[in-house]
């Protein structure tokens, strides 16, 4: 399955182990993570050196390629939210969204209040938790029979 795994350059990254783990786990599962450079220290400068066009182009194609869209959002960013809605309501693809659970406050109530059927919305308090979940979500939606 190939997976777009969105998580924040310009917001805050404080949650990058998590993210980190997620993209490592569904990488171990045999996934291809579109988005594997976003996990990396220097994402923000990588995405500078193709500069806003190139990233608009890139994600875009990313983003319809993808068969699910799986992204902690606890340092959301405008990014997050344009690429969720994009997804939500232009398309039948799936969405999951990863949030610690003691910053709901600190997040958009459009990402906490999404009641969309194409979106799942996971809370966590530990990131030990994160590895059953994403097992959990690969296991729902598997490779074939997805919504385009």
């Amino acid at each position: 399955m190939k997976i777009y795994f969105g998580f924040t350059v310009a917001g805050d990254r404080s949650g990058l182990a998590v993210a980190r783990r997620v993209v490592g786990l569904l990488e171990a599962r045999g996934h291809v993570v579109l988005t594997r450079h976003l996990v990396e220290d220097n994402a923000a400068d990588a995405d500078r050196a193709i500069g806003p066009h190139g990233v608009f182009r890139r994600d875009m194609n990313w983003l319809a390629e993808c068969d699910l869209f799986i992204a902690e959002v606890s340092g959301s960013s405008f990014g997050l939210g344009y690429e969720t809605g994009c997804l939500l309501s232009a398309t039948g693809k799936k969405v999951v969204l990863f949030y610690r659970r003691e910053w709901r406050d600190r997040i958009s109530l459009l990402i906490t209040g999404n009641t969309h059927p194409n979106c799942t919305l996971v809370p966590y308090d530990d990131p030990g938790e994160v590895e059953a979940k994403v097992a959990a979500i690969c296991d729902a939606f598997p490779t074939d029979g997805l919504a385009r």
